[in-house]
């Protein structure tokens, strides 16, 4: 018997869809400010104790204090997100250390604060921050607020963020007038951060520093939102012919024949050590003073204690 195989017809076209793309959570290494800063301080109370902090004992350590459920990789995973890795010293053996960078601008900013203090400033020290609550854990604060005339618009729906930014000193409290509200639009599996933008901030900036009576000293940390310089150079990723534009706009001299990696090192060449930030300069027009925090050190800004 001979089997006869069909002959094949026309192929017929197919379509595939994308798929829709999820970002899932992770909750073993994504933690928030205030956890970071516990896993800092558990590093620090090993050096102030005499001990080598490790990955296990820190592990150890960090979940006593949070019940935290993760694995030794996650931990490690923390530490590399918050910029501490292993040194050989030269007696053969390795240290949990910061970056150097960090440690610089800590110090700067204690530096900072401290001389302020030596010599009698007595202006008031103003610290914002933004934090998120559940909608759904906020309704009996909605309403009294509501109740209180403070132009607080209640949002409806359940399970939804309110997105909370506000400032306040331990010298008159918060600053009357400048509290700022409105629902998270990502749901409640996304970081609030992403729905804070530069420009959301930069107004209530402002309304908030004409809401203040004295010229304090104003204190923040260096959110993207809070960061937006006031002279912008071409990333490393940018275009030669975006490049060769921004050296024609800042009257810099370069060779129509240069390469890409030549006229990046001249951008790096003339882009400032110092950031001058946009609202940095827009509080010292209306004279205030801005302090930055030091990168992942949320234990400098009492407000954090509040939103706690």
């Amino acid at each position: 018997m001979v089997s006869v195989e069909p002959e094949a017809g026309p192929s017929k076209p197919s379509f595939t869809f994308p798929r829709k793309q999820y970002k899932r959570a992770k909750y073993a290494t994504d933690i928030d400010d205030l956890d970071a800063d516990i896993v800092r301080r558990t590093i620090h109370e090993f050096y102030d104790n005499r001990e080598y902090p490790t990955s296990t004992k820190l592990l150890s350590k960090y979940h006593e204090k949070t019940n935290y459920k993760g694995s030794k990789t996650s931990m490690w995973r923390i530490l590399k997100s918050l910029h501490f890795k292993y040194k050989k010293c030269n007696d053969g053996r390795k240290f949990l250390m910061e970056r150097n960078d960090i440690v610089a601008i800590r110090v700067k900013f204690l530096q900072t604060m401290c001389n302020l203090r030596h010599h009698n400033d007595t202006r008031p020290v103003v610290y914002l921050d933004e934090t998120w609550v559940n909608q759904n854990h906020t309704r009996g604060y909605i309403w009294q607020n509501k109740q209180n005339s403070e132009g607080l618009k209640v949002p409806t729906g359940k399970g939804s963020r309110l997105i909370i930014c506000h400032a306040g000193s331990s010298s008159f409290g918060f600053v009357a007038g400048s509290k700022l509200v409105f629902r998270c639009q990502s749901g409640t599996s996304v970081d609030y951060h992403t729905q804070m933008n530069s420009a959301i901030f930069k107004e209530w900036f402002i309304q908030m520093l004409k809401h203040l009576e004295e010229q304090p000293i104003i204190v923040m940390d260096n959110a993207s939102y809070h960061s937006t310089t006031t002279i912008n150079y071409p990333k490393s990723n940018a275009k030669k012919s975006d490049i060769q534009q921004c050296l024609t706009e800042k009257c810099i001299d370069f060779s129509s024949i240069e390469t890409v990696s030549e006229l990046r090192e001249r951008v790096k060449a003339a882009t400032p050590r110092e950031k001058e930030y946009e609202l940095d300069g827009i509080a010292l027009e209306m004279g205030h003073t801005v302090v930055r925090l030091p990168p992942y050190h949320c234990q400098y800004n009492p407000i954090e204690l509040i939103w706690a």
